[in-house]
């Protein structure tokens, strides 16, 4: 048996395949990303996407001939397009990637001299590196024990629990499964609070203006999946909150929104666009958004907050209009992630 963690030897027979063992990974998982902003790039990463039943929770009887015949023919040039306008030429990538790998990077340098006999690497749900490629490089590499990190501080079943089945399913094709934890959701950790804060303030101060209001914008989910019982709506609302009382802020000044609906149906309200739209005709004429539930920058918070709904703003009478970057991997949002791995490896390490 190859073991460098820990270091007792075992006498076994000549045949006997070579086995790693005693090690820990740390695996953080993000969203997702296409591969390029090409047609076919874009429609297989929407085809994984939207066909994951935890997202579209529609009857395949009547979601299937959409996704197959309308939305996977029209969607991904459009959207291919967006990405295009936020890509990050020098790596060939998104900037979803570019920070997830930075992430990883990070808190690997962090952690090393403490913990020798752990290994972080990172995963994306939809796309590459895919989840099933990464776990099984971390058990061959002697990890018999593995941290899963959701990079979403609010639990949600279209994104946490996501993740946890694509996990699963990896785990089902493996004859020796590592030992596996999943680290839960942060939204109302006191680390994550004032990171949140702390970061929020010094990204105003670095303004020409003073925002008159802020807006926290979430991304949205059908509002059925609140009926149904998940706490995402829930959960938003509650770092919302902290995050007003910790600014000492009141609720017209910060403001809880929801983005990024697709479809027909009614989604999580008030919605993002609306929002801004309203506060530009109503004569507000500065107005900042961050997106705290979001661990690092991408197309929703990159194209969609800081292109699309800069537009609205200006367009129907606004002046001054901020996209707040995301915690990513300064700081502040190291600190969080590190937060989090730490609390969650107790007992491990």
């Amino acid at each position: 048996m190859n073991a460098s963690f820990p270091s007792n030897a075992v006498h076994l027979p000549a045949d006997h395949p070579p086995v790693k063992v005693g090690r820990i990974g740390v695996l953080l998982v993000n969203l997702g990303t296409p591969d390029g902003t090409d047609y076919w790039s874009m429609r297989r990463y929407l085809k994984e996407f939207l066909s994951d039943r935890r997202v579209i929770e529609t009857p395949r009887v009547i979601w299937w001939p959409l996704l197959n015949g309308i939305i996977l023919t029209t969607r991904p040039g459009r959207k291919g397009r967006d990405y295009a306008s936020i890509w990050n030429r020098e790596r060939d990538e998104s900037p979803l990637k570019t920070i997830t790998r930075s992430q990883s990077e990070k808190l690997a340098a962090s952690v090393a001299s403490a913990a020798p006999q752990l290994m972080v690497d990172w995963a994306m749900r939809y796309g590459n590196p895919s989840m099933a490629s990464r776990l099984d490089a971390l058990q061959k590499a002697g990890c018999d024990r593995i941290l899963l990190v959701p990079l979403y501080p609010q639990y949600a079943a279209a994104t946490s629990a996501t993740v946890c089945d694509k996990a699963f399913d990896a785990l089902k094709a493996m004859r020796w499964q590592p030992a596996l934890r999943v680290a839960p959701a942060w939204a109302d950790d006191p680390v994550y609070i004032e990171a949140a804060t702390t970061s929020l303030k010094q990204e105003i101060a670095k303004l020409a203006f003073e925002p008159d209001i802020v807006l926290a914008s979430f991304h949205g989910v059908p509002k059925s999946y609140l009926l149904k019982g998940d706490p995402y709506h829930c959960q938003c609302h509650k770092t919302a909150r902290l995050m007003r009382e910790a600014l000492g802020w009141d609720e017209k000044r910060f403001r809880i929104t929801f983005q990024s609906r697709f479809g027909p149906t009614e989604w999580l309200q008030p919605y993002t666009d609306k929002t801004v739209e309203a506060l530009a005709k109503e004569g507000v004429k500065n107005l900042a958004v961050c997106m705290p539930g979001f661990t690092a920058d991408c197309l929703e918070t990159l194209e969609e907050i800081a292109v699309e709904n800069a537009e609205i703003f200006h367009h129907n009478g606004g002046a001054n209009f901020a996209a707040i970057p995301c915690l990513n991997d300064s700081e502040e949002g190291m600190r969080v992630i590190e937060h989090v791995v730490r609390r969650e490896l107790m007992g491990w390490i």
